[in-house]
């Protein structure tokens, strides 16, 4: 039978403040696990005693190969997920969300081992690392936190108590790392610390205003999503329920009306024109302009037809548009809807952040993301400060531009920081990440983008906001308790 790494606990050493009520009786924890079960009291419940296949050996992927033993499984919920023991293990886990949402009603198996891949890092640095694929596709951050939650539990039900647990979320994983640190991670030990990379940490009902305004600015200028010989449907449902329109096909129709990926001298004027109003308007990069109109097209449809029961959470009246060759036409003829004000609470419940967290969070984003903009520290930083935990939040910004993976310095730089920060209470600067970076970098050859100076702009000052939008947390803690009382609020499982 193959023998399973040990936990080897490293001693805790003097706990910070805020780690401190962990060491107090058994009542005040009691207190705080009721106050817990009331925050979440309709979000998806993981179950202590629920049944679950032990994890079973796999192949490492090929960049962890001798390093370390990998695992995977599916949990009681048939969230497939994926885990990996490093041979010299420092005794701490971290425990990752993934970002997408990806479509689809099936757990995928690939999602989880692919982002242990793509994440080695931070197992190549002495941490355990265990990754939920979630139970089914599709939106759904609560049931996302709950199936990161359940992996955590199967991690210490087979290999036993950690030395530190943290938690990690990259894209929409940000999201939902927030959101478990949020529900979860009040519970006394469960976690220590948490790092969101590129994190959408604006929330659902304000986090996708900007791919509202794409779909409706794009429909205005182009007007084949949908065309004038199909059925007409709503725009805010992304596309009809029924359609049969696949990824090649919006491409297509973007080429068509924009020539987005044809040499600009081969672009007609029109499509030249149609191309500069919508990038202008919207704020979107050039490069990701098809990816964001995906997400309104797919993801959108998910959100409202299959997880809202095609009610709409969405919302562009009172926004102004501008920056177009014609400001007045745009707005007179760009279609308006009003949002469902029950169906944006749900999507407000599921998804949206209190801020009421207890643990060190440190983020890292790079300034040029051009899928979750930089501006959503700004949204994050506003939450926190809002709900009186700003205390809790370091940011740190890299002159990169990509968002689906930053520097391996950058990440084993952070996670040594975070972990730094959870066993002494001193947090890291943004100058002394950027110290002490090229140092790590010596075992990568990755490179250290810091940028210590760096302040993101105000997230009002990237996606228009809405009536009201500019005030934060976009949910507080009182409504979330109060909609919590509501029979069937937010998104099922």
């Amino acid at each position: 039978m193959q023998q399973h790494p040990t936990p080897r606990v490293p001693a805790r050493t003097t706990a910070p403040l805020y780690r401190r009520g962990r060491r107090r009786s058994a009542l005040v924890a009691a207190l705080l696990a009721t106050a817990l079960l009331t925050t979440a009291a309709h979000a998806p419940v993981v179950r202590a005693d629920a049944p679950a296949a032990s994890p079973e050996a796999a192949d490492c992927p090929s960049v962890l190969a001798g390093k370390a033993r990998c695992y995977t499984g599916r949990d009681a919920q048939g969230a497939h997920y994926a885990i990996a023991v490093p041979t010299r293990w420092n005794g701490s886990l971290v425990v990752h969300a993934h970002g997408g949402p990806d479509l689809g009603e099936a757990s995928d198996p690939a999602r989880s081992t692919g982002d242990l891949e793509r994440w080695a890092v931070m197992v190549k640095e002495g941490y355990a690392w265990a990754g939920s694929s979630y139970r089914r596709g599709g939106y759904g951050t609560r049931m996302a936190a709950a199936d990161t939650e359940s992996v955590r539990r199967v991690f210490v039900d087979r290999f036993g108590r950690t030395g530190r647990t943290y938690l990690h979320g990259q894209s929409w994983g940000g999201n939902v790392a927030a959101k478990v640190a949020e529900t979860y991670g009040r519970k006394p030990g469960a976690y220590d610390g948490v790092l969101l990379t590129n994190g959408v940490l604006g929330g659902g009902s304000r986090g996708y205003d900007h791919r509202v305004d794409l779909r409706v600015v794009y429909q205005y200028y182009c007007g084949n999503h949908p065309r004038p010989t199909e059925p007409r449907y709503p725009l805010w449902q992304g596309l009809r329920p029924d359609s049969t329109m696949t990824t090649a096909g919006l491409r297509s129709r973007l080429r068509e009306c924009t020539g987005f990926d044809a040499d600009p001298a081969a672009r007609t004027p029109l499509q030249q024109r149609n191309l500069d109003d919508i990038l202008a308007v919207t704020g979107i990069p050039e490069r990701a302009l098809e990816s964001h109109l995906r997400f309104a097209t797919f993801t959108f449809r998910d959100i409202v037809s299959t997880r809202l029961g095609g009610r709409n959470p969405f919302s562009n009246q009172g926004v102004r548009y501008a920056g177009s060759h014609d400001d007045r036409a745009l707005n007179a003829g760009v279609e308006r809807f009003a949002a469902d004000p029950a169906a944006r609470r749900d999507l407000s419940f599921d998804s949206d952040l209190t801020g009421s967290i207890s643990l060190p969070v440190l983020t890292l984003h790079a300034i040029d993301d051009p899928t979750a903009f930089v501006e959503h520290e700004s949204a994050y930083r506003a939450t926190l400060r809002g709900a009186g935990r700003a205390h809790l939040l370091v940011q740190s910004f890299t002159r990169e531009s990509e968002h689906s993976g930053l520097s391996d310095a950058e990440y084993a730089t952070s996670l040594a920081a975070l972990d730094r920060w959870a066993r002494t209470g001193h947090p890291p600067t943004p100058r002394s990440l950027a110290a002490a970076c090229p140092a790590v970098d010596r075992a990568y050859g990755a490179g250290c983008f810091y940028d210590p100076a760096f302040t993101p702009a105000p997230y009002a000052s990237r996606v228009l906001p809405r009536p009201g939008g500019r005030h934060w947390p976009a949910m507080t803690a009182g409504q979330e308790r109060a909609w919590s009382r509501i029979d069937g609020v937010g998104i099922a499982p």
